[in-house]
């Protein structure tokens, strides 16, 4: 084999500009990049490889047999998007870059859909769109819950789980409460009209609290009824307010935006729209223990009162004692000096007639040979009259 051609090739001397492999890449990345026509772009294609890192971030490649394509769905999408399906068909949304660690071309993922729904998307985003308009998605109509239901009407499908999952949470959490439930077909294209007429069984109902509409999660076209123009105006002229709960967490449907409260899930529902008894059974116990330390805290201070209140009346009651005893001893002085038998213990005595039992004050009330008892200090002296002396002048 003869080398010199291609040794003579190599002696040539370089005229081009010779490019480091990330300068390179770089200016790819951008020139990639800056062309509008791959900026934001749709592209279909069947899903292989798709693998979540631990980061969260999505990594998939799209295919139609001829070629492929590199996907990245970072992890701040892929919060409101779900992973797309290994094997399945999608329509995807975004944006042309490299990954220059590699030097490999890909699309960083804004949007994906099952392909074939598109035009059913395009459909939703012109219903959304024009109910924004029209203000049904508006704060300011949103309707405030009651805080303690006693019955809650349910539209949903009996045989769902989404049902099961309800009645488990509620029943749980706040028994008191009654499900009132009006079934319906909550998938296929028989299902808006059903929800409108549950919708409209439950509102003619005077004794319902709100209602909650609401189905599992699964597919964009399985819950698709709840994209649905009719359903979603049914439930902005629903005399109840109503709690949309379909799907799951990062399923947005026409109904939650148009509902006066939107649940993530239908278990969460339960949880958003009774209170939970277990904890008002903590906060009763705990009432009931503070009312009962207050009242013993009453009924001490009461005791304290009262002890003190005797305590005083006792002082009151031993002065007023004293005050009386003082005011009897003075009395009985006064009664003494009064009692006419004192008066006897200082020589003088009573005469009384022996006969009559009447006094006799003076002489001339006496006769000779009448008898008289006389009543000295100690005793009393039965005497005869022999003589009479009244007093003299000069005696008085």
């Amino acid at each position: 084999m003869n080398d010199e051609p291609l040794l003579d090739l190599l002696a040539e001397p370089v005229t081009a500009p010779i490019w480091p492999v990330s300068e390179l890449t770089a200016q790819v990345r951008e020139t990639l990049e800056g062309n509008p026509l791959f900026a934001d772009l749709w592209v279909q294609g069947e899903v292989s490889s798709s693998y979540t890192s631990a980061a969260g971030h999505t990594y998939f490649t799209l295919q139609d047999g001829s070629s492929q394509l590199a996907c990245v769905l970072f992890r701040r999408r892929g919060l409101r998007l779900d992973a797309p399906e290994q094997g399945r068909l999608y329509v995807v949304r975004g944006g042309l870059t490299v990954y220059e660690p590699r030097g490999q071309y890909q699309l960083v993922v804004s949007d994906h859909r099952p392909a074939g729904l598109g035009d059913l998307f395009m459909q939703f985003e012109r219903l959304k769109a024009r109910l924004e308009v029209e203000g049904l998605f508006a704060a300011e109509r949103k309707r405030e819950l009651p805080e303690w239901p006693t019955r809650i009407g349910v539209v949903t499908s009996v045989q769902g789980a989404a049902l099961h999952d309800l009645c488990k949470v509620v029943g749980s959490r706040y028994p008191l409460v009654e499900l009132v439930v009006a079934p319906s077909l909550v998938q296929g294209a028989a299902a808006p009209a059903e929800v409108v007429r549950a919708l409209d069984r439950l509102n003619a109902q005077p004794d319902l609290d709100f209602i909650i509409v609401t189905r599992g999660g699964g597919p964009a076209e399985d819950l698709w009824a709840f994209n649905d123009e009719r359903v979603a105006r049914a439930i902005a002229a629903s005399r109840l307010p109503v709690v949309s709960a379909v799907g799951h967490e990062v399923d947005f449907t026409i109904t939650d935006g148009v509902a006066d409260l939107r649940a993530p899930t239908p278990s969460a529902a339960g949880e958003m729209v009774v209170p939970d008894g277990a904890a008002l059974a903590r906060q009763l116990d705990d009432l009931s223990s503070r009312l009962h330390r207050a009242g013993q805290g009453q009924v001490q201070a009461a005791v304290v009162r009262l002890e003190s209140a005797g305590e005083r009346l006792s002082q009151v009651m031993a002065a007023r004692l004293d005050r009386a005893g003082a005011a009897l001893s003075a009395a009985e002085g006064r009664l003494a000096a009064l009692n006419p038998l004192a008066v006897l213990g200082r020589g003088y005595a009573i005469v009384r007639d022996a006969v009559s039992g009447r006094v006799r004050a003076r002489a001339a009330e006496v006769n000779v040979g009448d008898m008289l008892h006389i009543v000295l200090a100690d005793g009393t002296v039965v005497a005869g009259v022999t003589d009479v002396q009244p007093a003299r002048a000069d005696d008085e």
